[in-house]
């Protein structure tokens, strides 16, 4: 499993050739030019160039972590994607906030971004990049014939779907382009993006391998059905359809499918939920419930995005940087109490003030030592407000990752995983979509019982109390801002945090803010394109 880890993560910096004119479709005359003559000359070949495709969810350019970036106008360690994903559905909502005073930073978590915003722009980058490596892989691998090349390129048609996803919800009216062209494209919207989307996975969905059958990080069909039950439950969002009923029916296939809830309490501290989130992430049993990875590793790939960001950027104050598998905290990020309340039901112990310190939920991982419950002041000052600790650079046995210099960071990043999916089918169960409430309640229990959490009743089963658990189980995995949208409390005075709207006990903002603007630059190379409203 290891061994396709080490392929996905290296091949980044393979120097795959990509062109797209006419004259320079040429056979090279120097015989030491590597190019893409040699890179789909067979199977071999062609499995290197989609661990590139891969790759560009983890890495962020040919020499890592810094230097010969693929995105350029940004810091590459903040233009990596994941990181990107967390600043833009996390830092925007009640789960985060963040110190730093970076240009484009603080407007995130203030809800004031405008259409040069650097983070903004930066994502619509990468996900166009991870476009276009798809394609090219897709155009070019379709010339072996061989059941195997086949299987890769529905492989690298999931990760072009993956990428549209979330243009299409972060975005919404963006091009889309499946073919490798220099004609400036047209813009789509998002009811063409979403049947693109939804067309493409359940053709491949029998072209990927049978679930589990796959080497560790290449995605089979599951993945697949994982996606398509997002997708679904999101759809009213998308097109003005609710579409619950086949969210269900997909993730009812996904909970089928051989995947499994990591119950392996491998450190034995009766929680077996923090295992998901360690720098052995993909042995010690939390690699059965990861249907989609981004996989990372601290002497083989390197970057300052991923979970070398997450290991590091939430840790200051009081916190022990060794506990961390890391050399240093970046003191940047830390949690509102709007997301602390969410645990309410579960605290065992107050402060003096009344305010909560420990909790029977496993999930819980705040940090309270030296930490204030209200935050007064973002900026500058890492105190105010709880800190979070989720990723760790350590195994389960407390030994760190492989970078002995704890720089960075082992730990993959699960994309999609079991968890989520459980929580679908109990939001369309919930909301409609058929099932069985009691299953439901079951699957849900399941992920309490793993983090020593309360059990629930199937009266207990409200389309608020699955946001609120969703908002528990999957905080900083890069859904909160989508979650919130598909229920209406994302820009709406009904459900307000701290800082929202850059008020201290928040306030209502404009519903445009449920896109972000297309990048300046774009606009200005093509006419075709129309800025979202609102910027």
């Amino acid at each position: 499993m290891k061994k396709l880890k080490y392929l996905i993560l290296g091949l980044a910096v393979s120097g795959v050739v990509i062109s797209c004119h006419d004259d320079l479709d040429q056979t090279p005359i120097d015989p030491d030019l590597f190019t893409e003559i040699d890179v789909y000359q067979n199977v071999e070949e062609a499995k290197s160039a989609l661990a590139k495709v891969y790759a560009s969810l983890a890495l962020t350019g040919q020499q890592g972590p810094a230097g010969q970036p693929d995105i350029g106008r940004i810091d590459e360690g903040f233009s990596q994607f994941t990181r990107m994903l967390y600043n833009l559905n996390e830092l925007t909502t009640d789960h985060a906030v963040v110190g730093w005073g970076d240009p484009g930073l603080p407007n995130l978590y203030l809800m004031d971004w405008g259409s040069s915003n650097d983070f903004t722009e930066a994502m619509y980058y990468r996900l166009s990049q991870v476009v276009s490596f798809s394609n090219s892989f897709i155009s070019n691998a379709g010339q072996l014939e061989s059941a195997e090349a086949q299987t890769f390129i529905a492989e690298a048609r999931f990760v072009r779907a993956y990428a549209y996803y979330n243009l299409m919800d972060l975005y919404a009216n963006v091009p889309l382009v499946t073919e490798i062209s220099t004609e400036l494209p047209q813009q789509s919207n998002r009811e063409e993006i979403f049947a693109f989307i939804e067309s493409e996975l359940l053709e491949i969905q029998e072209l990927l391998p049978e679930p589990r059958s796959n080497e560790y990080a290449r995605v089979d069909r599951a993945a697949a059905w994982a996606l398509l039950s997002r997708l679904y439950l999101n759809a009213e969002v998308y097109t003005g359809q609710a579409r619950y009923a086949e969210s269900l029916q997909f993730a009812e296939q996904v909970i089928n499918s051989g995947y499994t809830i990591n119950t392996t309490d491998g450190n034995g501290n009766g929680n077996a939920y923090d295992e998901l989130f360690l720098a052995d992430n993909d042995t010690n049993g939390a690699q059965n419930e990861f249907i989609f990875v981004a996989t990372f590793d601290g002497i083989n790939a390197q970057t300052f995005g991923g979970s070398t960001f997450m290991c590091h950027a939430p840790v200051g104050g009081n916190m022990d940087p060794a506990e961390f598998g890391v050399n240093g905290g970046w003191a940047g990020y830390r949690t509102t109490k709007a997301l602390v309340q969410k645990f309410d039901y579960a605290q065992t112990e107050t402060d003096a003030n009344g305010f909560p310190v420990a909790w029977e939920d496993g999930r819980a991982t705040f940090f309270t030592d030296g930490q204030d419950y209200e935050i007064e002041e973002v900026a500058g000052n890492f105190s105010d407000g709880y800190a979070l600790a989720k990723y760790r650079n350590v195994d389960i046995n407390g030994n760190q990752g492989s970078d002995s210099s704890g720089d960075f960071a082992d730990c993959d990043m699960p994309l999609i995983r079991l968890g989520e999916i459980y929580l679908n089918y109990a939001e369309a169960a919930v909301k409609g979509g058929g099932g069985n409430l009691s299953t439901a309640a079951s699957l849900i229990n399941e992920l309490r019982t793993r983090a020593n959490a309360p059990a629930i009743s199937e009266g207990d089963l409200t389309p608020q109390f699955v946001l609120d658990e969703r908002s528990r189980e999957l905080k900083w995995e890069g859904l909160r801002r989508t979650d919130l949208i598909r229920y209406g409390q994302f820009v709406s005075g009904s459900y307000l945090w701290p800082f929202k709207g850059g008020a201290t006990n928040g306030r209502a903002v404009e519903e445009y803010r449920k896109l972000f603007p297309l990048p300046t630059n774009v606009l200005q190379i093509n006419p075709n394109l129309t800025q979202n409203p609102g910027y």
